[in-house]
C-alpha cells in the first residue's frame, strides 16, 4: 500500500507539472487573436524538466552590452534583479508585432524564431539562440509594438526587462548606458550589412559573409565553426 500510495503521488506531481506547463504556453497576448494549441504530454513534460538559466551576472550581461569594459559585478547584480524571467514552452510565442513593447526582451536559453507570422504559420527570418537579445530596441520608442514574431522552438528561458525601471537605472548608473547604446550599434550594423548583401550579393556570396561573420575573430589558424542550426532551418 506504501509503494501504492507514493506511486499515485508522484504521478499526481508530474500531472501538476505538466498542467502548469500547458498553462505557461497558452498565456499569449491579449490583443492577439491566436490561439497556440495545446502541447503534447510529451512537450508538456519536456517543459516542466526545464532546468532555470545556467548564466547570470556579468557572464550574461557583458556580451550582451558588447563587451562593455564599464561594466561591474554591482550593475550586472542590480540587471539580473529587474529581469522578469520565464519558461518557454515549444511552439510558444515570445511575442508578436502587435504587442506592446514596454520592455527590452532577452532569450536566456533555448531557440527562438523571428520573422513575420502569416496566420498560424512562422515566415521566419533567423534563428537566434540564447542567450541573447531578441528586441532590445522597440521599448525605446513611446508606444511601440514589436516590429517581428517571435517564436520559441523548444523548451527555453525567456526574460524582460522593463524599459521605465532600466531608465530609472541608468540615470543612477550612467556608465551602462554606453553598453546598451553599443548593443543598439551592433543591430544597426547587422541590419546595415543585411540589406547590403541581399542587394549586391548572390545566395553564395551572402553564406560565404555569414559564415565568416561566425569565425573567431583570433582565427589565424584553420577553425572549426560548429553550428546549430538544422538543415530544415
Amino acid at each position: 500500500m506504501a509503494q501504492g500510495r507514493a506511486g499515485a503521488s508522484g504521478s499526481e506531481s508530474g500531472q501538476r507539472g505538466i498542467g502548469a506547463a500547458t498553462q505557461v504556453l497558452q498565456a499569449h497576448d491579449p490583443m492577439d487573436p491566436l490561439v497556440t494549441a495545446p502541447l503534447t504530454p510529451a512537450e508538456a513534460a519536456d517543459t516542466a524538466r526545464t532546468p532555470g538559466p545556467s548564466v547570470h551576472g556579468r557572464a550574461l550581461w557583458k556580451p550582451l552590452l558588447a563587451g562593455s569594459p564599464a561594466l561591474t559585478a554591482a550593475d550586472a547584480e542590480a540587471l539580473d534583479a529587474m529581469l522578469a524571467r520565464r519558461v518557454l514552452a515549444p511552439q510558444e510565442w515570445v511575442f508578436t508585432h502587435r504587442t506592446p513593447a514596454r520592455s527590452l526582451v532577452l532569450l536566456l536559453e533555448g531557440t527562438v524564431s523571428v520573422g513575420h507570422r502569416d496566420g498560424a504559420a512562422m515566415l521566419p527570418e533567423r534563428l537566434l539562440h540564447g542567450p541573447c537579445w531578441l528586441d532590445a530596441a522597440s521599448a525605446w520608442l513611446p508606444g511601440a509594438t514589436h516590429a517581428l514574431d517571435a517564436r520559441a522552438t523548444g523548451a527555453g528561458w525567456v526574460a524582460e526587462l522593463p524599459h521605465a525601471a532600466l531608465e530609472s537605472l541608468l540615470a543612477q548608473r550612467p556608465a551602462l548606458a554606453g553598453g546598451f547604446l553599443a548593443a543598439l550599434a551592433e543591430e544597426v550594423r547587422r541590419l546595415s550589412q543585411q540589406t547590403h548583401e541581399l542587394m549586391h550579393k548572390d545566395a553564395n556570396g551572402r553564406l560565404a559573409a555569414w559564415l565568416h561573420r561566425r569565425l573567431p575573430r583570433a582565427a589565424s589558424a584553420p577553425a572549426l565553426l560548429r553550428l546549430k542550426e538544422r538543415k530544415r532551418d
